[in-house]
């Protein structure tokens, strides 16, 4: 019998994603050449890519013109096809929308606007915060939209180095001096880290925030921050196997 020739055989290439790189490039957008996000991005987002998803990014660019910006929103669309990518700005940026892109007109600082986008929307996935990166805005807009998030969802800061600055352009932003600072956004979120590790804490009467909680990871990279919501509560079976222990042990009375 003769044997198919398997040189004969069509073969269907794989077909190639584009990467977030190349799209930021194609659109235009500033989270590569000027930043280098996307290279980030692409590591937490990739596994996210083909799922049906809600984005919400804070800031769509081109400042009072309604034409201007929507580089992201655009790059956003292409990278997840099945996901609907809706967008934050406080100038009216409607020009942008379309079928899967949507924006709302209003201040990140203002949670009761925020709370309108959030019940409009309905669940959220992804957050991106590219906004006036204000460093009190950011930490309000944390606090607030972090607990809206799905459960699994990521949350995403970026320019985070206006944490380091005193005063730029007239705008009163964070300071060097004090890196501890929680009024400043690394400060803050640097001050969530031991949360990870609550149920290691040996003070007994520590209550565990919400933040302690519900944040499962944090990743610092240059200008940027990504944290990943879940529910931290795996345990500590070093302290719960010593305090077996210490409890089994027979004190001698006295």
């Amino acid at each position: 019998m003769k044997r198919p020739d398997r040189a004969s055989k069509k073969i269907t290439p794989r077909k190639t994603e584009t990467s977030l790189t190349d799209l930021a490039l194609k659109y235009g957008t500033d989270k590569y050449g000027r930043h280098y996000y996307t290279q980030h991005y692409e590591t937490h987002f990739r596994k996210l890519r083909r799922r049906k998803l809600n984005v919400l990014e804070i800031g769509v660019g081109g400042m009072k013109n309604p034409q201007a910006g929507g580089k992201s929103l655009r790059m956003w669309r292409d990278y997840f096809p099945h996901g609907k990518i809706f967008g934050i700005d406080i100038y009216d940026k409607t020009p942008h929308d379309e079928e899967r892109i949507k924006t709302f007109q209003g201040i990140q600082s203002d949670t009761e606007f925020l709370e309108r986008v959030c019940n409009e929307i309905g669940g959220i996935d992804i957050i991106i915060d590219d906004g006036s990166h204000i460093n009190s805005h950011v930490i309000t807009t944390f606090k607030f939209l972090f607990p809206l998030l799905k459960d699994n969802g990521i949350y995403a800061i970026e320019d985070t180095q206006t944490s380091y600055w005193k005063r730029v352009g007239g705008i009163e932003w964070g300071g060097s001096s004090d890196l501890s600072s929680a009024e400043t956004t690394m400060g803050y979120f640097k001050s969530l880290t031991d949360g990870l590790n609550y149920e290691e804490f040996v003070h007994g009467k520590y209550e565990p925030t919400y933040f302690d909680r519900r944040i499962i990871s944090m990743h610092f990279y240059h200008s940027l921050i990504i944290i990943y919501k879940g529910t931290n509560n795996e345990g500590s079976p070093f302290l719960e196997r010593i305090r077996r222990e210490f409890k089994s042990m027979k004190l001698p009375p006295g």
